[in-house]
């Protein structure tokens, strides 16, 4: 047996390695797949800024993604506006 010591790559200083902290942010990896409905597309995109705080943080993004959903979904419920009668042409004979 020799006690030779594993050799190790040297260091460039290039890269320095940032120790390992379990509690920092870290982003979940859920896909996010566009809808097609903008607004909805806005608010999953949104929710990628909780990726990059901490769980305190999480909840203001949260609601701010659910108020948005909410109110597109109250938009969809909201009735257009009446359209004007349309006149006959028999009314404006003479």
């Amino acid at each position: 047996m020799t006690d030779a010591m594993p050799e190790v790559p040297e260091d460039t200083g290039a890269h320095p390695v940032e120790p390992y902290d379990p509690a920092a942010p870290a982003p979940l990896g859920v896909d996010r797949v566009p809808t097609g409905h903008p607004v909805v597309d806005g608010g999953l995109e949104r929710l990628a800024d909780a990726d990059h705080l901490p769980a305190d943080g999480h909840l203001e993004v949260y609601e701010d993604v659910h108020r948005g959903l909410r109110e597109a979904l109250a938009a969809l419920d909201a009735r257009p506006p009446a359209a004007p009668p349309m006149s006959s042409s028999y009314e404006h004979r003479s």
